[in-house]
């Protein structure tokens, strides 16, 4: 009841504070509300999937490291993990699953012979958890993929192999979309690329463009899928061509009239992906993020509100297109308690989007406008002082999530309880 009650009073203080500057905090916190990110199932377990037993990720320009104990091992262990984030986090979020998550029963079935009745049990729990879903297609961690080529591998057999795989995943997303009455964004990343300098850069892209018009003529409605593909600078053995690049995908997805998605990692580190949202949303409806934290390279660190998370969040708020730019997040650390993990990178995400929605936009426009440049970087440095993690805490007050630091204690026992049982 004290903790209740401080929150309360420092939210009102906040609130006045805000409200000095022209900001409605109530406002705020209803568009927040109205926010859904859509967290990974992949950081739960490695990314190690289930299509046989002790899987673990192989191949593919990724690479998971530390080895912490309590990974999920079983489709209902990171059933009952990611329950556990959800109830961490305020607000109602969604989830993305990759095709390697199916639930197979133990049998062996290629990556072309999956449907949707092995997804089933994943719409069952979504509707009990009143959760969306959205879907990628895995096109690594297989022997067909060892060679670093997937859809645009010379080979037609196994460029042929892996067209019939996300065409299924289309299809996998579309059911998703049609039960949960909310569009699946089914995601498509493929690894392909040279690890050392190649000579041939047309052959590969212009095969991968055909595979993707072969695997985009099946049509379904917007209602119920939606594609995105999604772009990289480099990965691990394709650091000299990724035959993806944000060069091709953007202009394919222009040109096709899907959605790009944008990852934070997978540009080079003095790349804004802030910069790219009001610039490619002068050309297309919508956009997908995901969000990661890159630390040198593209290593798929937990996300944490720094200023990457901060200008990102920002620009899409500035942009006023908080229903056309789909937010996903996407790292994995095996470093650490996953369930914390997940925690940590949605709860950041979303604080950068409350500092986002707390900002007097249109006073700051209004002094860009008028050229006095001076208050405009002035009132952006005093923002900096500004309460908005009263704001916060009252956020998740009202919806019944662990205030403040509270929710480690929750972690801390659901480790001994649970995780750490796992051997």
């Amino acid at each position: 009841m004290f903790k209740k009650s401080r929150t309360e009073k420092a939210y009102k203080i906040a609130e006045e504070s805000y409200a000095e500057l022209g900001v409605d905090t109530d406002s705020a916190i209803s568009r927040l509300r109205d926010i859904s990110i859509s967290l990974h199932c992949w950081q739960g377990d490695d990314v190690g999937g289930f299509e046989k037993p002790d899987a673990e990720l192989s191949g593919g320009g990724i690479q998971v490291t530390g080895n912490h104990p309590g990974k999920a091992r079983t489709i209902q262990e990171l059933r009952q993990d990611l329950e556990k984030a959800y109830s961490l986090i305020p607000g109602s979020h969604r989830l993305n699953l990759h095709a390697m998550y199916g639930e197979f029963g133990g049998n062996l079935v290629d990556r072309n012979e999956i449907s949707t009745e092995y997804f089933q049990g994943w719409v069952d729990w979504a509707k009990e958890q009143s959760i969306k879903l959205d879907f990628n297609a895995t096109c690594f961690s297989h022997p067909k993929a060892d060679s670093g080529f997937t859809l645009s591998h010379p080979d037609k057999e196994i460029r042929d192999f892996w067209i019939e795989h996300v065409k299924l995943c289309r299809k996998i997303s579309a059911f998703f979309g049609k039960e949960l009455e909310s569009p699946c964004i089914h995601n498509l990343w493929i690894p392909d690329g040279f690890k050392d300098i190649p000579v041939d850069r047309w052959t590969p892209r212009a095969l991968l463009k055909a595979s993707l018009d072969e695997i985009l003529s099946e049509k379904f409605a917007p209602s119920e899928l939606k594609d995105a593909v999604e772009s990289k600078l480099f990965g691990i053995g394709s650091e000299a061509h990724v035959v993806g690049s944000h060069e091709f995908y953007l202009a394919y997805a222009l040109s096709r009239g899907i959605i790009p998605c944008f990852d934070l990692g997978h540009f080079h580190p003095t790349e804004s992906v802030a910069e790219k949202v009001s610039a490619t949303m002068q050309f297309c409806d919508e956009i997908l993020l995901h969000v990661s934290r890159p630390v040198r390279w593209d290593s798929d660190h937990v996300v944490v509100l720094n200023d990457d998370i901060r200008a990102v969040t920002e620009e899409i708020v500035r942009s006023n297109r908080l229903d056309k730019i789909h937010i996903a997040l996407d790292f994995f650390d095996a470093s650490m308690n996953r369930v914390g993990a997940w925690t940590i990178g949605t709860r950041a995400t979303l604080k950068g989007l409350l500092i986002a929605l707390l900002e007097p936009t249109q006073m700051l426009k209004t002094y860009e406008a008028e050229g006095n440049n001076f208050a405009r970087l002035a009132m952006l440095d005093s923002l900096k002082n500004m309460p908005f993690g009263a704001v916060w805490d009252y956020y998740c007050l009202q919806n019944e999530v662990p205030v403040g630091a509270s929710w480690l204690k929750e972690i801390n026992e659901y480790d001994v309880e649970v995780t750490s049982k796992r051997v």
